[in-house]
């Protein structure tokens, strides 16, 4: 294996178009202002072959509860020389003792079983122009003051505090919530992203919940072009079709160690914020 004149090295600013470009080699959405924020709110590394980024690989951090590994990209030239196995081993170790997720391609599964990963479950990526429909019942724009509950509901669902990404989020997209007996029982955020916009992350109560506050953006949008990434066992697959986003692809879950957080009965995520975010 060829890998003794590419230096891993950590990632800045300035390898941002670098970054972009191997994205839209591999078949990504993924704008420049969509990289800035996954590194904002990450550590990560890249592969520098004469002075060229030829991999990409990110870690986020959810203070010490649990971290992501994402954007795990390997120029398509030099695949089969071990890379992608030296930007993981990079990864391990800036993510320390944390318990890790991802979401894998299946050209990259057998690299994770190989680190010790093991699948939880399958993610649907769900994308298109959205129908015309109603604006639901019962759902509203969430306000300043609702951001700390929507945390907390968040934090119940997944299984960590993603205070950092929240936050970023109200100033990036826009959240609809639903209330119940007083307080938040349901929110969805909705931002730029890719070829249009994403709905995610989608927490709530039940999945009757988790529909209204996906039309509650979607009626909002007519004809715009939405994404939604979803997982089989939340059971929203089906209903997505209908809204015309089509299914169009995905990836594996995957976790180490395999134990995971069990939702709380109050909060379930219907809806990922992103497939690299969690």
């Amino acid at each position: 294996m060829q890998t003794r004149q590419i230096e891993i090295a950590a990632f800045r600013s300035d390898h941002l178009d670098a970054a972009v470009a191997l994205s839209r080699q591999a078949g990504w959405p993924h704008r420049t202002e969509d990289w800035q924020m996954a590194l904002a709110l990450s550590e990560g590394m890249v592969a520098i072959e004469d002075d060229r980024v030829v991999g990409t690989v990110l870690v986020t951090r959810y203070k010490e509860d649990c971290a992501t590994i994402n954007m795990v990209i390997v120029d398509e030239t030099m695949r089969g020389r071990g890379l992608g196995r030296r930007l993981m081993d990079a990864a391990l170790q800036i993510a320390g003792d944390r318990p890790l997720r991802l979401v894998a391609t299946t050209a990259g599964l057998p690299l994770y079983q190989k680190l010790g990963f093991h699948e939880t479950g399958t993610v649907l990526q769900h994308q298109g122009l959205a129908g015309d429909i109603p604006a639901p019942a019962g759902t509203e724009a969430a306000t300043a003051d609702d951001l700390p509950a929507i945390m907390a509901l968040d934090r119940l669902a997944f299984g960590a505090d993603r205070e950092g990404l929240l936050a970023y989020l109200t100033k990036a997209g826009e959240f609809a919530v639903i209330r119940r007996h007083g307080g938040v029982s349901g929110f969805a955020c909705l931002r730029p992203f890719g070829r249009g916009e994403v709905i995610g992350p989608v927490v709530a109560a039940d999945i009757e919940e988790a529909r209204k506050l996906i039309e509650h953006h979607i009626a909002r949008r007519p004809a715009r072009f939405l994404r939604v990434d979803t997982t089989a066992a939340a059971g929203l697959s089906p209903r997505l079709a209908e809204y015309g986003l089509a299914h169009v692809g995905g990836g594996i879950a995957m976790k180490k160690p395999s134990v995971g957080h069990a939702a709380a009965p109050a909060a379930t995520t219907f809806a990922l914020a992103s497939q690299a975010l969690g």
